[in-house]
């Protein structure tokens, strides 16, 4: 595959000057590629949710970027994240999600490991009925562990493990959300649901990062959380986003809300804020639940957007809930023409990347100039020396 080389120099200007990033970044396989190692390998990557496991012993299959990766909820209740494959000849061990009883079995050789990733068993190594051999050991060949950290439920990864622990990078916005930083309830089955998207996953986070849309794109939502509502959320170099300072808690037929967090501050009683953590997690907050959207690349026009709710209690409504997954998915449906829009036309040779509204686009700037920041970073002499 040949290597293409952008130029990200006007990327990295002042939002009056700057220029977003080049339609390579949406549409070619090379630069997918680069992005792959220097985005979203060598930082903190969302992959799934805890709630994905939720008793010790269940273990799920997941594919990110191509990499097999299985999430498991050890014994001790621990979730960990390790490389889905036999470390005798790369077989994939588990092919959909299930309990795991007694201990993951390789189906080609019958190799055997432990929910905390310990080989425990390798049948016949030695020869017939030899279970042992002096040139294997076992203590050396446990699962291949990704680094992984739990943060309001998503599950991130470190592929690389070169950045920075999770705590140190996100430092910022875990003390912004402190208030949240407390028992989220997945509300289940009627809580989760995906869309598939045919554009780049960049495209869902800068849409996400912005309120300038909201009157033509979200009207419903804009009748009462209007544009003049919303203030920017700008950390250069770590997060973005929007606040909006009108949030409306939806109410059944008898006027009944879902449970508030405990501990929140007044400002919660009428706000509501949404931001990514970059690269590819898309967080909201509110007094009575929150959410998280993790963005699954797989391609540079494809993205799977993986929408999971989370309440203040165990106990709420089926129907109430049911009613709050059909409202956010019918906002979130609002934006699929907007970004598969955008990718048809980032094959406009002409384009050159577009300019940012300064009074209007700072958070999607942000994102951007934080892109081009990693790949350039990774493009550093200095970098290939590590």
């Amino acid at each position: 595959m040949s290597k293409t080389i952008t130029d990200l120099s006007t990327v990295r200007r002042p939002i009056e000057q700057a220029n977003g990033l080049p339609n390579a970044h949406y549409i070619d396989a090379g630069v997918f590629e680069e992005e792959r190692q220097s985005v979203l390998f060598d930082n903190w990557a969302g992959l799934a949710v805890a709630a994905d496991v939720p008793e010790p012993g269940d273990a799920r299959p997941v594919t990110f970027l191509e990499m097999p990766l299985l999430l498991v909820r050890d014994t001790r209740g621990q979730v960990r994240v390790f490389q889905n494959i036999c470390r005798h000849r790369g077989m994939i061990l588990v092919d959909a999600p299930r309990k795991i009883e007694g201990a993951i079995r390789c189906p080609y050789h019958s190799w055997c490991y432990g929910t905390d990733g310990r080989l425990v068993s390798t049948p016949h190594v030695g020869g017939p009925g030899q279970n042992t051999h002096e040139g294997i050991d076992r203590t050396l060949l446990g699962l291949i562990e990704v680094r992984s950290h739990i943060w309001m439920d998503v599950v991130y990864i470190n592929v690389s493990g070169t950045a920075p622990a999770f705590e140190d990078a996100n430092a910022d916005l875990m003390a912004r959300w402190s208030e949240f930083d407390k028992p989220l309830y997945h509300g289940g089955a009627d809580s989760r649901f995906t869309l598939e998207v045919n554009c780049n996953w960049k495209l869902a986070v800068e849409n996400y990062c912005e309120s300038y849309h909201l009157p033509w794109v979200h009207p419903g939502l804009n009748s009462y959380s209007r544009l003049e509502d919303h203030y920017h959320i700008e950390a250069p170099a770590k997060f973005s986003g929007q606040g909006t300072e009108v949030y409306r808690q939806i109410k059944d037929e008898n006027g009944l809300v879902f449970p508030d967090f405990d501990g929140l501050s007044e400002k919660w009683n009428t706000a509501a804020e949404y931001i990514t953590v970059y690269p590819n997690v898309l967080l909201g907050v509110h007094r009575d639940h929150t959410f998280a959207i993790v963005l699954v690349p797989e391609g540079p026009a494809r993205t799977v957007e993986h929408i999971h709710l989370y309440y203040a209690s165990p106990e709420t409504s089926h129907d109430l809930r049911a009613r709050n997954t059909a409202q956010w998915k019918e906002v979130f449906a609002e934006d699929v023409f907007v970004v598969e829009g955008m990718q048809r036309g980032r094959h406009a040779t002409g384009f050159d990347g577009g300019r940012f509204s300064p009074a209007m686009d700072g958070p999607t700037h942000l994102f951007h100039d934080w892109i081009a920041t990693q790949v350039e970073r990774h493009r550093s002499p200095a970098h290939a020396a590590e």
